[in-house]
C-alpha cells in the first residue's frame, strides 16, 4: 500500500483529545487513528478524512478546520454496531495549489479504494465531488452518482468551482458516469432549459418537494450509487445555520440523517462526501452537530448493509410475479430489510420500493421502471 503520510497534516485532532476523554461506548474511544502503533487500514470498515480546501469556492479563501469542529462532535456520539470498524485517516494537508488538494486527496480515496473500504469524506467545498469520481474514472469503471444539493452546479467558468464541478463531472471525456441522480434541488435556482437537456440524457433529478413527499423513494435510488455527495446547503437554513447561503426550504435535520442512512444501506456505494461546512460561521456548533448526526445514520445504515443478503440467496427473499399492460416481472422484497427489487425485461433485478409493486399491481407502469427502459434505448 502506498505510504500516505505525506498527504495527511502532522496533527490529528485526537491528539488534543486523548482516547481517555471519551467513554468506552463513545466513538472517540473506539475509531482507529493513524497514530496508533497498531493501526492497519485494513481492519477498517470505513475511514473518514478530512479536506478544508474551499478555494473551489473562493480563489482566496483559506483551508479551514470544519472536519475537526464535526470530529468534536461525531466522537461523542455513541457506538451502537461493535461489528463496524471505523478508521480516521485525519486531515489532508493543505497544497499550495487547490489542484495540489485535489491530487493528495485523490491518492488517498484511491488507496481506500483498492483496500476495499468506504471513505467518508468531510469537506469543503463541493468541488471535491470530483475526487470521489476520479478514483473510478483511474480505474475506468461505469459508475451511478448521487449529490444531493439545492443547485445544479453546471455554472460555465473558467477553472473548476464548486459551481461549475458538474460540467467536469458529467461531459468530460473519457467519461465513467453512466448515471447520475440529483436530489433537492429547488426550482427557483434551476434554469429550466438546462433540466431538460440533463432529463433527454436520461439522468434523474428529484425536486426538493418531490423528495419531501415521499423520502422512502430515495433509497433505491442511493442502492444504485457508488457515489453520494452532500451539500448541506441541500438543508433549510434553520436546520443548518452554518449555511449563510442556503434557503429558507430545504430538508429538515432528521430527513438528511434519512438520505445519509439510505446511502449507507447501499451494497454498491463506496464514497461518501458531505460539503459546505464552515465552521466560523456555526453557531453553537449546532451544524456540526446534525453532520455529526447525518454520519452516525450512514454508520447505522452500513450495518443495515452488513445483514442484507445477495440476491442469489432465494430463501431470503419473497417472491411476487406481476403481470402489468402486457408486462410479465418479478418482485423480490427482502426478509432481512423489506428492501424491494424489480427484474426487467432481458436485465438482472433494480432497486425499487414497495410503492413500484403497488403501481404495478394495479396494470399501471412504475415511473421507475419506464426511466430504467428508457435509458436501455
Amino acid at each position: 500500500m502506498l505510504d500516505l503520510e505525506p498527504f495527511f497534516e502532522k496533527t490529528h485532532f485526537i491528539d488534543s483529545r486523548p482516547h481517555g476523554t471519551y467513554q468506552p461506548s463513545q466513538w472517540g474511544a473506539q475509531i482507529m487513528y493513524r497514530q496508533d502503533e497498531n493501526f492497519d487500514l485494513q481492519n477498517a470498515d470505513l475511514v473518514i478524512v478530512g479536506c478544508g480546501e474551499w478555494r473551489g469556492n473562493d480563489r482566496d479563501a483559506e483551508y479551514t478546520a470544519g472536519a475537526d469542529a464535526i470530529r468534536e462532535e461525531l466522537y461523542k456520539l455513541y457506538n451502537w454496531h461493535s461489528d463496524i470498524t471505523i478508521a480516521d485517516v485525519g486531515n489532508i494537508m493543505e497544497g499550495a495549489t487547490m489542484e495540489d488538494t485535489y491530487a493528495a486527496l485523490a491518492m488517498v480515496l484511491n488507496e481506500i479504494y483498492l483496500a476495499g473500504k468506504t471513505a467518508i469524506i468531510l469537506g469543503g467545498s463541493h468541488d471535491l465531488t470530483l475526487q470521489q469520481y476520479n478514483v473510478f474514472k483511474k480505474a475506468e469503471k461505469m459508475i451511478h452518482v448521487t449529490v444531493a444539493d439545492m443547485l445544479v452546479d453546471l455554472d460555465e467558468t473558467e477553472g473548476t468551482t464548486d459551481r461549475s464541478y458538474l460540467m467536469e463531472l458529467l461531459t468530460g471525456e473519457p467519461n465513467f458516469v453512466e448515471h447520475y441522480n440529483h436530489i433537492g434541488f429547488q426550482s427557483y435556482y434551476a434554469h429550466p432549459k438546462m433540466l431538460e437537456t440533463m432529463d433527454k440524457m436520461r439522468f434523474d433529478f428529484f425536486r426538493l418537494g418531490r423528495a419531501r413527499e415521499s423520502m422512502e423513494e430515495m433509497e433505491p435510488v442511493l442502492r444504485n450509487s457508488q457515489v453520494f455527495s452532500f451539500d448541506i446547503n441541500a438543508i433549510r437554513y434553520s436546520d443548518a445555520p452554518v449555511n449563510i447561503n442556503g434557503s429558507p426550504n430545504g430538508f429538515t435535520g432528521d430527513e438528511a440523517c434519512m438520505l445519509t442512512r439510505y446511502a449507507g444501506m447501499s451494497s454498491k456505494l463506496q464514497s461518501v462526501g458531505i460539503y459546505g461546512y464552515h465552521g466560523t460561521n456555526d453557531a453553537h456548533g449546532m451544524t456540526a452537530k446534525l453532520i455529526s448526526q447525518m454520519i452516525w445514520y450512514f454508520i447505522d445504515g452500513y450495518h443495515v448493509r452488513r445483514m442484507e443478503a445477495t440476491l442469489d440467496q432465494e430463501n431470503e427473499f419473497v417472491t411476487f410475479h406481476v403481470t402489468f399492460t402486457d408486462n410479465d416481472t418479478v418482485f423480490l422484497k427482502s426478509k432481512r430489510t423489506n428492501r424491494w427489487w424489480m427484474k426487467l425485461p432481458g436485465r438482472d433485478y433494480v432497486p425499487c420500493s414497495y410503492n413500484d409493486y403497488l403501481v404495478a399491481s394495479r396494470d399501471e407502469i412504475p415511473e421507475r421502471w419506464l426511466r430504467e427502459q428508457e435509458r436501455m434505448m
